[in-house]
């Protein structure tokens, strides 16, 4: 299984906010769309992403003045990105090593989704569960 199959299942759907917006703005969409990162964009590019983690460093670094900060002070602007081609265990492997729960999707130099290790997870123990079956099936027929 790969990130197509993802997308395929999840939908292409990215929710972005532009470097100029506040980290209030960014807490409230967080909240209201019940996600946990959301892609930064500027001029049709990739230029970050801004998390849960961020707001909260930007809190405890600032305090309260921080929900008036500018995105571009509290996103991360060196993120990893993946490809519709990759597949699960690499988006495992990439999660686990950089210690981070999303990934933007990028394909011919567009953004076409982003994965979180939430996904990654869901689609892992589905595969792992068809595994499983087809294993039963196998000894009970053989």
């Amino acid at each position: 299984m790969n990130v197509a199959a993802i997308l395929k299942a999840k939908g292409p759907e990215v929710v972005t906010v532009d470097p100029n917006a506040t980290l209030g703005r960014v807490a409230t969409t967080l909240s209201e769309r019940r996600i946990g990162a959301i892609v930064v964009m500027q001029d049709r590019k990739v230029v970050g992403i801004v998390s849960e983690r961020d707001v909260i460093k930007a809190i405890a670094r600032i305090g309260a003045a921080a929900l008036t900060t500018p995105v571009r002070e509290a996103m991360t602007s060196r993120i990893i990105t993946c490809s519709l081609n990759d597949s699960i265990d690499e988006l495992m492997d990439s999660m686990t090593a950089g210690r981070f729960r999303h990934l933007p999707v990028i394909e011919g130099g567009e953004l076409v989704g982003i994965v979180s290790i939430g996904d990654v997870v869901k689609h892992r123990i589905a595969e792992t569960v068809m595994e499983t079956e087809a294993l039963k099936l196998y000894i009970a027929t053989g």
